[in-house]
């Protein structure tokens, strides 16, 4: 196993949740098209994503190649960060990259009938839920029309890959001294939680 990979499969659950916008990849015989699109992850009991749950604007011209095509490619990049000499002592020390990245081969399901379901599931996920808590009923009305513009789908997951490059095959003192100088933030967080030391 590549020093890379993720620890845990809850550690790519952790990315996708985070992150929520995946590139959305199809190919068909016109070429590649891709979207950016909010997406929520459905993990089975070990705590791999299997599922994820998203729709598209019908006015997207993706929508109509993918429901011809469903095969897709999804790809997360979470926190990421160019690691300048300057944060190293060592003098023969090389500038890097530190990111996180996943994708998944998933299979499209179009479930228009399930519009409002998956939208409320999205909302609810961002905004959370209770009397303070934005929810669709606060469009009113216009609500009806805004779900009859999109396409509801479940992507299920075929295959997946991801690669956390995150200072691993740093020595220790080499490590802490990026840690202190990025600071604080999601990526430093990844990178104490892939450290197997």
């Amino acid at each position: 196993m590549s020093r890379f990979a993720p620890r845990h499969p809850e550690d790519v659950a952790r990315l996708v949740e985070s992150a929520v916008l995946g590139l959305v990849t199809t190919h068909d015989a016109l070429g590649y098209i891709a979207t950016p699109l909010p997406l929520l992850a459905h993990c089975d009991e070990q705590g791999a994503v299997r599922e994820f749950v998203g729709h598209f604007a019908r006015a997207n011209p993706q929508l109509a190649r993918a429901q011809q095509s469903s095969r897709a490619q999804i790809t997360f990049l979470g926190p990421h960060a160019y690691i300048a000499p300057w944060m190293v002592r060592r003098e023969d020390w090389a500038p890097t990259w530190n990111y996180q990245f996943a994708q998944f081969e998933v299979d499209m399901v179009f479930e228009p009938d399930r519009n409002d379901d998956a939208i409320r599931a999205l909302v609810e996920h961002l905004e959370g839920v209770g009397d303070t808590s934005w929810s669709v009923e606060s469009v009113g009305p216009r609500y009806e029309r805004l779900i009859a513009n999109v396409v509801a789908f479940r992507a299920r997951v075929r295959g997946s890959s991801a690669r956390f490059k995150l200072g691993q095959d740093e020595d220790r003192q080499t490590f802490d001294e990026i840690v202190a100088a990025l600071g604080n933030g999601p990526l430093v967080a990844a990178m104490r939680r892939q450290r197997s030391d």
